[in-house]
């Protein structure tokens, strides 16, 4: 236990710091768990928040924030194909009718 004043205050300072710091890193790994279990747009969105949180405060260095988010790209890029494709098929366009032809 620290003896000097300063010392005791440093203490106190850096116990409330980690508590704060282990709320974002459980945050941060709470938002890849719940992306790798269902990927979507909003949850990479909120994931790479987290990440880039928790580099800010130095709690991870940012090339394993990179590596992070590099593999939840892929997840989602690998669970989208069959939701992009059913999205982006386009309707067949109508033919004009004779009405609308006179209009213009």
């Amino acid at each position: 236990m620290p003896i000097l004043k300063n010392a005791k205050k440093a203490l106190r300072a850096s116990e409330r710091k980690a508590g704060f710091n282990q709320i974002v890193r459980s945050k941060m790994r709470s938002m890849i768990s719940k992306m790798r279990k269902s990927p979507t747009a909003e949850q990479l969105a909120t994931s790479f928040s987290a990440i880039d949180r928790a580099v800010k405060r130095n709690l991870i260095h940012k090339n394993k924030a990179a590596r992070f988010k590099s593999q939840m790209s892929a997840t989602l890029a690998e669970a989208a194909p069959a939701a992009k494709t059913a999205k982006t098929a386009k309707p067949a366009k109508k033919a004009k009718t004779a009405k609308t032809a006179k209009a213009k």
